[in-house]
């Protein structure tokens, strides 16, 4: 994985490495522990419980965590379905949680 690579998929790279205060090896090794981070398999079963306390208590903790690494493109995702869960809205979350697994995806094979 490069910085090069991080910014080709639509990452804010020059923010997440100054919340690292501009260690390219800390921001890096940061965001090949975020398609592993537990809360995306919590979201997805809670979903598929049609918990929306835990849906919601697992998509606010990945917000923050790739919010923090300014990994935009699955930020974006991440933030729509935490504050459509925050609001408790009864909806079919599968459309949503897909595309979140899709850009998770995208990004663990940046990682590799």
């Amino acid at each position: 994985m490069t910085i090069d690579a991080l910014r080709e998929y639509g990452a804010d790279v020059d923010t997440g490495l100054n919340r690292c205060v501009n260690n390219e090896m800390l921001y890096l090794r940061l965001v090949k522990m975020v398609p592993n981070l537990e809360g995306f398999g919590k979201l997805e079963e809670a979903l598929s419980k049609n918990d929306l306390t835990a849906a919601f208590e697992a998509a606010h903790g990945l917000k923050g965590a790739i919010g923090n690494l300014s990994l935009t493109p699955l930020y974006c995702l991440i933030d729509v379905i935490t504050e459509d869960l925050r609001a408790k809205t009864d909806k079919d979350y599968s459309t949503q949680l897909k595309a979140i697994m899709d850009q998770r995806k995208k990004l663990e094979d940046i990682c590799v």
